[in-house]
């Protein structure tokens, strides 16, 4: 995957059902690769959901894997068709070859300045930070004083009212958890009601 095709917005589908997840899935490739699909490592049906997604609907919506923590995930989620990984923690430098191997975007995540060096250094394509809204909208123009401007991705907490915050702050991305869908769409299949909370995220990333 290329880094410049990455999606602003990636919808963090953690505790889905298989069922819903292909569901949601395919609401999202209706949206032409402006939101990415993130499948936890802790869903029990990851790496099918990852598999049979990018099998049906691969073409018109990027599927990755979340919460990597070990090569063994990585290498697994990479087999099953995942185009990018993601973390809460930093990724050992066996991570990072795996990825970099399969051509496969990654990004660990950082909570401190230290932290985002360390993982740029060891070729990291956007670092995560987490959690954001304990850090707030500001530290993300705060950290890129120093550093320079980066690819960071804003990660926890985040929903349709603060996004476009973190996005004026210098966030280059999002990664949106249970606030991205009513959780009631979800589980009744509701299109329209997906859809508009799709279109209601899309609307704060900036032009």
């Amino acid at each position: 995957m290329n880094i410049d095709n990455y999606p602003k917005v990636t919808t963090i589908m953690r505790g889905y059902t298989y069922e819903e997840a292909m569901a949601v899935i395919k609401v999202l490739s209706s949206f032409n690769h402006q939101v990415g699909v993130e499948v936890t490592t802790n869903n029990p049906d990851y790496l099918k959901i990852i598999h049979d997604g990018n099998e049906k609907y691969g073409d018109e919506v990027d599927i990755g894997v979340g919460t990597v923590l070990n090569a063994g995930q990585a290498s697994s989620a990479i087999a099953s068709g995942a185009k990018f990984m993601l973390g809460p923690a930093v990724f050992t430098p066996d991570i990072f070859k795996i990825a970099r191997d399969a051509k496969v975007v990654t990004v660990p995540a950082a909570m401190t300045p230290s932290e985002v060096v360390k993982m740029l250094d060891l070729g990291a394509n956007i670092v995560k930070l987490f959690p954001a809204s304990t850090l707030g909208p500001s530290f993300f123009k705060a950290i890129q004083g120093p550093l320079g401007k980066q690819r960071l991705m804003a990660v926890g907490g985040i929903n349709v009212k603060n996004a476009r915050e973190f996005f004026e702050n210098g966030a280059s991305y999002l990664g949106v958890g249970s606030s991205m869908f009513n959780h009631k769409d979800v589980e009744n299949n509701n299109v329209e009601g997906l859809k508009k909370s799709v279109k209601a995220f899309l609307e704060t990333v900036p032009e």
